[in-house]
């Protein structure tokens, strides 16, 4: 006996997981549209024609129901015959889903069991976890003014709560003595050149005048002025220069090697779906070294996320999603695959994409 199944975990209460299973409209945006048999209650003719692994439409009918935790459906498909199990579990995270589906008659050939597997296996781990993130946030209370809530967010600078007074007159005042002290010291006056013999600057001779020149000794010397050191020298030439003229160039003569061709980068969108779609971007080193580090920034539209990503470490800062990861050797190219969830049923191309800063191909 050959069975499809698939377990999920999802970070959402059973009644959540439950609503989005047994609702006809919710159940179309994540898996197939439905539509009721007229005159028979609990069947339904979903529209799974088309779909990978499905013949045509399947036509359901509940025969077992356990309000939020079994859900067990006989399953009609052009005449084979099988049993569609789905089992909710709480967990302290949300819930687990367990899908499990038997043939009771007929079997899937070779050709159909691969890509209808896959295909309920994408339903459950995208598109359902959308459909659910879009429900929590329909039941979210925005409303203002309520008990416990408050009219205002408070606004914050970017290093936390404004100073008090106090700290900022402190501050004021420490700005004000720094520029006092800064001033004092650029009109100082340059320091004295030195003779060979100064005359000591704490015992000062005076000019000796006219009427007492006469009376002194001839023998005693008379002190000009000139046997002082000058202060007329400039700050200029009293200083050394603080640029000196001899430092040698930091420049080397030698030819510098021209810098490696930057990286290049395409994005192609590889599947689109409700809710989200799958992204690529391959980015390509044309030089002949290896790329040891490297950045590519996708910004994605509003209201998206990525789920998963291949080939990349990645982090999300708003819409700006940013991969890193091994070095791209020379020549050669490094692939990255993501998942992107998307808010709205139609889902948006990335905003943008770049690579070193220089703009992807493809967007």
């Amino acid at each position: 006996m050959i069975e499809i199944g698939a377990d999920v975990d999802l970070s959402h209460p059973p009644d959540r997981v439950w609503l989005a299973l047994t609702d006809r409209e919710l159940l179309g945006r994540w898996f197939a549209e439905a539509d009721m048999v007229e005159g028979v209650p609990d069947r339904l003719l979903l529209h799974t024609a088309g779909l990978p692994g499905f013949d045509t439409d399947v036509e359901v009918e509940v025969t077992e129901r356990r309000v939020p935790e079994l859900l067990v459906l006989r399953c009609d498909e052009a005449g084979r015959l099988t049993e569609l199990t789905c089992a909710v579990t709480a967990t302290k995270q949300g819930s687990r889903l367990t899908v499990r589906e038997v043939p009771t008659h007929g079997s899937w050939s070779d050709e159909q069991h691969g890509p209808r597997e896959q295909q309920l296996r994408q339903a459950l781990t995208v598109r359902l976890p959308a459909i659910l993130d879009w429900l929590a946030f329909q039941q979210v209370d925005l409303r203002r003014g309520v008990a416990g809530m408050t009219t205002e967010l408070p606004v914050l600078g970017a290093s936390g709560p404004a100073p008090s007074r106090r700290r900022a007159a402190v501050a004021g005042l420490a700005a004000v003595v720094l520029a006092a002290a800064l001033v004092a010291w650029l009109t100082l006056p340059g320091e004295p050149e030195h003779s060979a013999a100064p005359t000591p600057a704490s015992t000062p001779t005076p000019t000796t005048p006219p009427s007492m020149a006469a009376a002194a000794p001839t023998a005693q010397p008379t002190v000009t002025p000139s046997a002082r050191p000058s202060r007329s020298v400039t700050p200029t030439t009293a200083r050394p220069s603080r640029t000196p003229s001899a430092t040698p160039s930091r420049t080397p003569t030698a030819a510098v090697p021209p810098p490696p061709p930057p990286l290049a980068a395409r994005y192609d969108t590889d599947s689109s779906r409700l809710f989200g779609y799958t992204g690529e971007v391959v980015v390509d080193n044309p030089g002949p070294a290896p790329a040891e580090q490297w950045v590519v920034v996708v910004t994605l539209a509003e209201g998206s996320s990525v789920d998963d990503v291949e080939g990349a470490d990645w982090r999300q800062d708003g819409q700006a999603i940013t991969f890193s990861g091994l070095a791209v050797p020379a020549g050669g190219s490094r692939t990255i695959r993501f998942d992107v969830r998307d808010s709205r049923p139609k889902a948006r191309e990335p905003e943008g994409c770049t690579v070193g800063g220089n703009p992807c191909a493809g967007l």
